[in-house]
């Protein structure tokens, strides 16, 4: 009689893996916004962005404003009754110093910066390669050690096995639960493109225990993770890439004491070797227009508060043209050049 041996070593293996993949499943928050900021985001070399210095006094500070005063084209009123008639769009600009260590500056400077070329960057890498996904690589606890570059390496290999063939890591050493708050956890957040698409996994009723053998995404996924203990999953449609890039970096890891570490890196078919792409500075438009915003200047009575701590305070508004029957918001222009100061 022929008698079947077990592999109970693999078995255990493979059991105590999908046991630590339910543990992320059911513990680990990828995008829970923490209920306070803390100090305790850090670990070895590493730290949460916006967990460093002041890098100094201008740090959000007012400088200026911005607006439209194409009042012209403001003439119209919404469905809820607001009435833009002789409005002016006016934007408060504070002073960043987009160093993604500074906590006053890293969530409203350096992440708005970053997340403007992560959308430009992978627009243009869309129009050849399909939809933008966004993937959480987790790290299996034995290759906890392995040091930043080293780890990076390995995500990437883990990545193509799986058939996500190019995107942009966003690095994440820690993560946050209710229970242990920040705690050290290393993964990458990627923003990239699936080979074939992900859409016939999307609404698959089997998900991850994916065992047709379909050759889908989530099938590729689940079978390597048997091998090598890194679990790859597709999140939610995600609304636009600039706010899921600028809300995942806002989260993100930096190594502490080096000058210029790069959250953000490319790989694949959007490394910088393989995808040439000029990436225009995001622009900011007038929400009722859609023109350029300019540098204005205020004449008024009014006092605005300008300070970003405050809870009155307010980034945008919409602002009379004229009071008590003379313009108040013109134009600033540059001293000797005719021109709008940039």
């Amino acid at each position: 009689m022929n008698v079947k041996t077990v592999d109970f070593d693999a078995m255990f293996s493979v059991r105590s893996q999908c046991e630590a993949r339910r543990e992320v499943d059911l513990n680990d928050d990828f995008d829970l916004e923490p209920l306070a900021e803390n100090s305790f985001g850090e670990y070895g070399d590493f730290q949460l962005v916006g967990h460093g210095k002041v890098t100094n006094d201008f740090c959000g500070k007012f400088m200026s404003y911005k607006g439209c005063l194409r009042v012209d084209l403001h003439n119209l009123i919404t469905l809820d009754r607001t009435n833009f008639r002789g409005k002016v769009f006016v934007r408060k600009v504070h002073h960043w110093c987009n160093k993604p260590s500074c906590p006053i500056c890293f969530k409203s400077g350096w992440a708005v910066r970053e997340a403007g070329n992560i959308e430009g960057r992978l627009a243009e890498a869309s129009k050849r390669f399909g939809l933008v996904e966004h993937i959480v690589a987790s790290v299996p606890p034995r290759d906890y050690g392995l040091s930043y570059e080293a780890l990076r390496k390995k995500v990437v290999a883990v990545l193509k096995s799986r058939g996500v063939v190019g995107g942009v890591l966003i690095f994440h050493g820690f993560r946050y639960n209710l229970r242990k708050q920040w705690y050290w956890s290393p993964h990458f957040h990627v923003l990239g493109f699936v080979l074939g698409g992900y859409s016939r996994c999307r609404h698959c009723e089997r998900k991850w225990n994916c065992l047709a053998g379909c050759g889908g995404f989530d099938d590729r996924s689940y079978h390597n993770f048997l091998k090598d203990g890194y679990y790859v999953k597709v999140l939610d449609k995600r609304k636009t890439v600039f706010g899921t890039a600028w809300y995942q970096l806002n989260h993100a890891s930096i190594k502490k004491n080096v000058k210029r570490f790069h959250v953000a890196t490319w790989f694949g078919v959007c490394s910088y070797r393989k995808l040439k792409v000029t990436v225009e500075k995001r622009k900011a438009l007038c929400p009722i227009c859609q023109h350029d915003l300019e540098k204005l200047r205020y004449f008024g009575d009014r006092r605005f508060v300008l300070d970003r701590s405050s809870p009155d305070y307010e980034r945008d508004s919409y602002e009379d043209y004229e009071e008590d029957g003379r313009v108040v918001w013109v134009e600033r222009v540059e001293r000797g050049s005719g021109s709008s100061k940039e």
